[in-house]
């Protein structure tokens, strides 16, 4: 099959020093999936000179970075049997600058992140954290030894304030469609400031739920499909995000969040529920395209006290 008998652009695989078979497995499915092609980079960075640098040849770096990446190829040429073509290239630079502008020609960026050291948690989530905040397309960081389970698909959509997450939930119902899987639409929500230390009755606390769930089903209905806001199981919480996400999201085939703090600009990094469900999510993480509305004036409520 050649490159022009493929629907657009490729879906890229990042291919680090490490393992990165998991990325592969997720990779390849997601581009036989859609009849595109699966594109491998590897990065090479030739570290300064100096007592502060380390003295290795270019050309040793280079042919390191050739075999890393042909193992990469081979493995991949196995999981697609020929369905899609898989192509390759070595670039010089950053890992987060290569991948960064390679990400303009790519329909998904993929990653694997390791959860074997704290070290190794931070490199890997700089990396997918850097790309992230810096491009426009979903980047998907897939942990590693991760497999899709045996049991039927679900995706998992972290939901932050419901009325700006058009991106987040567009691109969970695409999944979830293309999976044939359900959906599964996760809000955490938390009291006004002044009901801080304040007990609050049963009833009030039901009042709130209902609520949130509301806000919920209304920004499902936004999208216009009506089956969606039907067939989508909604689950609010109160309290913290990052626990509800996490625990929804045990044995999911896919968990879809938003990437950027909303007080911040674009382009510097990723918010903080982000940063910690790429550090301790067990199934690959999208990172959806950021809203374009996200500049936007939105009004206050309860939704907002949590930043994504």
């Amino acid at each position: 099959m050649t490159e022009q008998q493929t629907n657009g652009r490729p879906v890229v695989v990042g291919v680090g020093t490490t393992e990165v078979d998991s990325a592969l497995e997720y990779a390849a499915e997601e581009a036989v999936r859609a009849g595109c092609g699966l594109h491998l980079v590897h990065a090479v960075h030739l570290m300064p000179d100096g007592p502060r640098g380390t003295l290795v040849p270019q050309a040793d770096l280079d042919m390191w970075g050739r075999e890393t990446l042909d193992r990469a190829v081979k493995t991949a040429e196995e999981l697609v049997a020929g369905a899609v073509p898989v192509t390759h290239e070595l670039r010089h630079g950053t890992p987060v600058e290569v991948l960064t502008e390679i990400a303009a020609t790519a329909r998904t960026l993929v990653l694997e992140h390791r959860h074997l050291s704290r070290v190794a948690r931070v490199v890997n989530r700089t990396i997918a954290g850097g790309v992230a905040a810096r491009v426009h397309v979903p980047v998907v960081a897939v942990p590693s030894g991760w497999k899709r389970s045996g049991g039927s698909p679900v995706v998992v959509a972290g939901v932050d304030v419901p009325e700006r997450s058009a991106e987040v939930l567009s691109a969970a119902v695409a999944e979830s469609r293309a999976r044939g899987a359900m959906l599964t639409v996760v809000h955490s929500w938390a009291m006004p400031v002044h009901y801080e230390g304040v007990p609050v009755e049963p009833a009030e606390h039901a009042r709130w739920t209902d609520r949130s769930k509301a806000e919920v089903r209304a920004a499902l209905d936004a999208l216009g499909d009506e089956s969606v806001a039907i067939e989508a199981e909604v689950v609010v919480h109160p309290g913290r995000a990052i626990e509800a996400i996490l625990g929804a999201a045990e044995g999911a085939d896919l968990l879809v969040i938003g990437r950027h703090d909303p007080l911040v600009p674009y382009g510097s990094h990723i918010g903080p529920v982000a940063r910690a469900v790429l550090r301790e999510a067990t199934c690959p993480v999208l990172l959806a395209s950021p809203e374009a509305s996200r500049h936007k004036a939105q009004p206050a409520g309860i939704s907002g006290r949590h930043g994504s």
